[in-house]
């Protein structure tokens, strides 16, 4: 079975990103000029993805209008004779059918995966987090889409990560099977250095069989007092044959003001229009500093 469906949690109160997030959701902050959650639609719009469905909090209702058609904006740009604008907002509204949700409580992101099963039904589907932005010449998805077709099973995108940093991470007991590619054996939570089974972290993006929403169902609250997805695909490798894909791109973790910093910089390193006048004004900045 092909994946169409993409679940894309959106309900954190972004408290690592305040002042800035008090009233403004963290996945509507912009790299260069594009909310970040814009980044994440792209990818699995690119990717083939079919239905997307957002779950939201109460402080979120600024997605659903990014999202939603402008007719006065359109208008008024319109009047102006500012066609090219106009083509920007018209993309923004039909980039996919997007649906919203809302996580009526701050359980996890477990159970915010749970909020998507009605939508779901019984398909595969793929998840990706707003924190986590992938450039690659390929989408990031799109690999992970292939490496199901070939094993028609959970499929982690995964990287390496530094030793120090393994706390920050769901992390993967694993065995090589193919290249860039891992059987799954166990899945632990946020571990300790010292306690961790391997520095292979999963970053983001997931491909996930329905019967995950039974596990989430059996799951009880892990780390950080909250229903933890990787608990409950841990209870699913129990049942199911489960591979971590490691990714090609370059990810960023934009949940982290350091992170969301660099994509800035790169970003706009990249765009045609910014990419001369910025990298000369970096350099002034590196010799006056």
């Amino acid at each position: 079975m092909k994946v169409k469906k993409a679940v894309i949690p959106a309900a954190g109160l972004g408290t690592r990103f305040l002042p800035a997030t008090k009233a403004m959701p963290k996945e509507m902050l912009p790299i260069v000029d594009t909310p970040t959650i814009q980044y994440i639609i792209a990818e699995a719009v690119q990717s083939g993805i079919e239905d997307i469905i957002i779950i939201t909090g109460r402080t979120k209702r600024s997605i659903e209008d990014h999202f939603d058609k402008a007719y006065e904006l359109e208008t008024e740009l319109e009047k102006s004779g500012k066609q090219d604008l106009v083509k920007i907002v018209q993309d923004i509204s039909n980039m996919a059918n997007i649906h919203y949700v809302r996580q009526k409580e701050a359980l996890g992101l477990g159970h915010a995966i749970y909020c998507a099963k009605t939508f779901v039904g019984n398909e595969p589907f793929a998840v990706l987090l707003g924190d986590d932005i992938v450039a690659s010449d390929k989408p990031c998805l799109a690999q992970m889409m292939e490496m199901y077709d070939k094993y028609q099973s959970t499929i982690l995108g995964v990287q390496t990560v530094a030793w120090e940093e393994v706390s920050k991470y769901g992390i993967v007991a694993c065995e090589a099977v193919g290249e860039r590619v891992y059987k799954v054996s166990d899945l632990v939570e946020k571990p300790e250095t010292e306690n961790a089974p391997s520095n292979v972290a999963i970053l983001g993006r997931y491909i996930i069989t329905p019967k995950i929403f039974e596990c989430i169902e059996g799951t009880t609250k892990g780390a950080g007092g909250e229903i933890q997805l990787t608990d409950a695909l841990r209870k699913l490798s129990e049942y199911e044959d489960m591979y971590a894909y490691d990714f090609i791109g370059r990810r960023y973790d934009v949940g982290n003001r350091m992170g969301f910093l660099e994509a800035t910089v790169e970003f706009a390193l990249c765009r045609d229009d910014l990419k001369d006048e910025f990298m000369a004004y970096l350099k002034d900045i590196v010799k006056t500093h």
